[in-house]
């Protein structure tokens, strides 16, 4: 940071004299990762005139490091006939992205100035829904047809790469523009030496793809158990419509584990990141999940009241009902965060179900003795004999028996439904298990102490 804070007073004096060589060198001699570092302390205005002096696609290279908000802020505010060539050469599924960030007039204002393949990508790929592979893919991918030769492959490939994303797979297509196989780049370049051979004879055409109506999330996982660099993403025809790249993924995973841990602790998945989401956004979506667990605590209450009459006549009962409620809720939560990471990572799903339980049952049978035994102690120092200080041990166990189970049972319950699994987080199964806890430890009360 220091060095950048050193360098800006040149970077402005260069801007305010129009040394116009300096500036195209400052843009093209370190990454351009580095560049966007050390225009970081300019402001908007001042950074989009350095942006003018690089070449377009290096232009749009150094502009995808910016922060967000100053991405937004430059498309929206700064010159439209420079804004839609910078558009022109973002990646069309970036694109969407950003512009679904602006308001709908200046879209299609943006949009009119963009030259018309390029507009058709990013309509094309509007249309698909939020979190859907269509959404999320990028069009620029490198097809040839099966019949080229080896040579004629390298040629062309030459004239498309300059504008693709990524060339580590090369699609093989027909006529109608169906996929029928994929090629290495590597294979390719191998061949060299046999100039002549076609594609037909070098393509792989077991594929894997994606439809482009499916999930994020279950791209994201088909990429991780084949370990691609990326995916084709086809129609119900078969006809290719574009890639998702490594990188994508990346995003993918990062944004649905943000959410899970947001669902995990009750909390609505934000939209946008914490700093820029609303004091009042904030407080809504931990708001509404806050008054519902308030509920749930409520009903706890009513369940203590409807006991009254036994914790009169057990008082020493009262004093070990944290410790009741806690272990049932901690074994829960524990066991709900472990199968909703299982099911995130495609270790597990809800046809598993009787194996899940299974084990959990009897991971929870082991914890309860394990806890059982500890509380042993303390219950044969409070209680009024031997045989009533069973009663703390013996509710333990089975207090972390059920909560084991309804940690495992209702994620895969929620999966089968449909619903997001991180949905019945901690919060909820503690919640859960508070209830089910008083129930328990009074039930084996009266039948031992009545």
């Amino acid at each position: 940071m220091m060095v950048n804070t050193l360098f800006l007073p040149e970077l402005r004096e260069m801007l305010a004299t129009g040394a116009e060589e300096e500036l195209r060198e400052f843009c093209t001699a370190l990454h351009p990762a580095r560049t966007a570092e050390f225009m970081e302390g300019l402001t908007r205005e001042e950074q989009w005139k350095v942006l003018q002096y690089a070449e377009p696609p290096l232009r749009a290279e150094i502009f995808s490091y910016f922060p967000h908000d100053r991405q937004i802020e430059m498309l929206l505010h700064e010159n439209e006939k420079q804004v839609a060539e910078l558009i022109t050469h973002i990646p069309a599924d970036d694109a969407v992205d950003l512009l679904s960030e602006l308001p709908e007039r200046r879209v299609e204002q943006l949009l009119a100035l963009v030259p018309a393949p390029d507009r058709r990508d990013i309509r094309r790929l509007q249309t698909f829904p939020e979190g859907t592979a269509g959404s999320i893919m990028t069009t620029e991918a490198a097809c040839l047809d099966e019949r080229l030769t080896v040579r004629q492959a390298l040629e062309k490939l030459s004239r498309q790469a300059e504008r693709l994303e990524t060339i580590y797979y090369i699609y093989v297509v027909d006529d109608t523009n169906h996929l029928r196989g994929v090629l290495s780049t590597r294979m390719l370049v191998s061949s060299i030496g046999k100039p002549e051979r076609t594609i037909a004879e070098l393509m792989d055409t077991d594929i894997v793809t994606v439809d482009a109506y499916d999930d994020q999330e279950k791209v994201a996982q088909i990429v991780a158990k084949y370990d691609l660099l990326a995916i084709p993403v086809v129609d119900e025809q078969r006809h290719m419509l574009g890639i998702i790249t490594h990188d994508d993924v990346m995003d993918v995973v990062r944004e649905e584990a943000t959410e899970d841990v947001q669902r995990i602790a009750a909390v609505d998945p934000l939209e946008d990141s914490y700093i820029r989401t609303s004091i009042l956004t904030l407080a809504r979506k931990r708001g509404m999940w806050l008054g519902i667990l308030f509920f749930a605590g409520l009903i706890t209450a009513f369940a203590l009241r409807g006991y009254e009459s036994e914790f009169e006549s057990y008082a020493w009962l009262v004093w070990f009902i944290p410790l009741i409620i806690g272990s049932g809720g901690n074994s829960g939560a524990q066991t709900s965060t472990l199968i909703i990471a299982a099911m995130a990572a495609g270790e597990v799903d809800s046809k598993q179900w009787w194996r899940i339980i299974v084990r959990e049952i009897a991971t929870g049978g082991l914890l309860g003795l394990f806890l059982a035994s500890l509380a042993l102690t303390p219950a044969l120092l409070l209680a009024p004999s031997a045989w009533a200080a069973t009663v703390v041990p013996l509710t333990i166990l089975f207090v972390v028996l059920c909560g084991t189970f309804s940690g495992s049972i209702l994620p895969l319950l929620f999966r089968r439904l449909g619903w997001d699994p991180a949905l019945m987080s901690n919060p909820f199964v503690a919640g859960i298990m508070d209830i089910t806890g008083i129930v328990v430890y009074v039930t084996i009360a009266r039948a031992m102490l009545g």
